[in-house]
């Protein structure tokens, strides 16, 4: 059998790519080596967000898709994506004004349409000690704003959920083996359950995450590789004490840290860590650890920590290639093509949980010389996402 996309990569990427080229008719084979949602989709910070902080970096396409697709998810998955009210609190010695931090809410409100989930207020000052223990010396202004919040693998299983209903296939555990392309597409190993397989597909999309640069490695003839960096993101779980979500600034170095109740715990994240070395080996370091644990006393001097009460995961961004720190480098999605005009390999490399759709719909535009004319099934628009 040919399939007219084959896809590497079972994580948020992969499945949105596979529920778009299912709704728009496509036959599809998604390979995934471990579980649907099991690597990177399941270790973010939990949020379905439109990166207010990306706004300093002038990446304004990217905030209002963002912001877009947030407004979307709220409709389309209300039973796995929740608004929470985010809280920013402004110190004298804060690297932002109370100034600035309005300025930006502004622009984050106009960016996605003067809704009322872009609302915004500053706090009283009387309401602050109910703001589970915050530190109030030198505290000027603490503002409040909407984002949502979700369980990032239940919402990968729900959106694979709604690739499969509309007639993709999944093949896991299998491990993907190589490549050859062809002038009519391209011929995919895989092993599955130690049985060696391959399958004709019309296009090989390359969404394996921190596995993409393997994934290059094994099609024939050889492709170019983009110059790209891993960079880790880990989170620590806490008992949770807290009622409220906080968007905080890192006290050392200025970088925006979460500290978030989750799921009965609290969740404090992330961090910007270069990776070298296997993607399954990612884990929490003890100076990671302890950065996050700074980042939290900092502002909750009354917040005390067992070591035994303190658990940690970590993800792995993919990057551009670039000198000095991850924090300011563009969060967009890097797409590596063998033919530009029409692909017969394309991988999508990086990007954002909650532009997951509007990442796949754009690998459609992009393979649609590649593929055959479909009739449409369904708008990714239009369908509702059920937890697993």
């Amino acid at each position: 059998m040919t399939y007219d996309l084959v896809i590497v990569g079972g994580g948020i990427q992969g499945v949105g790519v596979a529920q778009a080229a299912a709704a728009a008719g496509h036959s599809v084979l998604l390979l995934e080596q471990t579980g649907v949602g099991s690597g990177t989709s399941r270790k973010s910070s939990k949020l379905i967000h439109g990166g207010l902080r990306y706004l300093e970096t002038a990446q304004f396409s990217l905030v209002r898709e963002s912001l877009r697709e947030r407004a979307l998810l709220l409709e389309l998955a209300p039973e796995l994506v929740k608004r929470v009210a985010m809280h920013i609190p402004v110190y004298r010695s804060s690297s932002r004004s109370p100034a600035k931090i309005a300025v930006g809410l502004w622009l984050y409100r106009l960016l996605a349409g003067c809704g009322e989930d872009s609302e915004f207020s500053r706090l009283h000052r009387s309401s602050w000690t109910s703001l589970d223990g915050i530190r109030t010396d030198d505290l000027l202004a603490v503002y409040r704003y909407v984002e949502a919040q979700m369980d990032d693998q239940a919402l990968t299983q729900a959106v694979w959920q709604s690739a499969e209903s509309l007639g993709a296939e999944l093949a896991m555990p299998a491990e993907f083996t190589g490549a050859e392309r062809h002038a009519s597409g391209c011929e995919v190993r895989y092993r599955q359950n130690g049985r060696e397989s391959s399958v004709a597909a019309r296009v090989l999309v390359n969404c394996a995450g921190p596995w993409g640069r393997e994934v290059l490695k094994g099609i024939e003839p050889a492709m170019h590789v983009p110059a790209i960096e891993l960079v880790q993101g880990s989170h620590l779980l806490l008992p949770n004490r807290f009622q409220h979500h906080f968007y905080l600034e890192a006290p050392e170095d200025r970088r925006a840290v979460f500290a978030l109740p989750w799921q009965g715990q609290l969740l404090l994240g992330t961090t910007e860590t270069p990776f070298r070395g296997p993607p399954e080996n990612a884990s929490c370091l003890s100076e990671e650890r302890e950065y996050l644990l700074r980042a939290l006393r900092y502002y909750f001097p009354d917040q005390a920590v067992e070591p035994e009460e303190v658990t940690s995961f970590a993800g792995l961004r993919v990057l551009p290639s670039a000198v000095g720190s991850a924090f300011g480098r563009s969060r967009e999605v890097l797409f590596s093509a063998d033919d530009a005009g029409q692909p017969r390999v394309l991988s999508v490399l990086g990007g954002k949980l909650t532009t997951y759709r509007a990442t796949a719909l754009e690998v459609m535009e992009r393979l649609a010389a590649s593929l055959p004319s479909r009739r449409s099934v369904a708008d990714t628009a239009n369908i509702h996402l059920t937890p697993p």
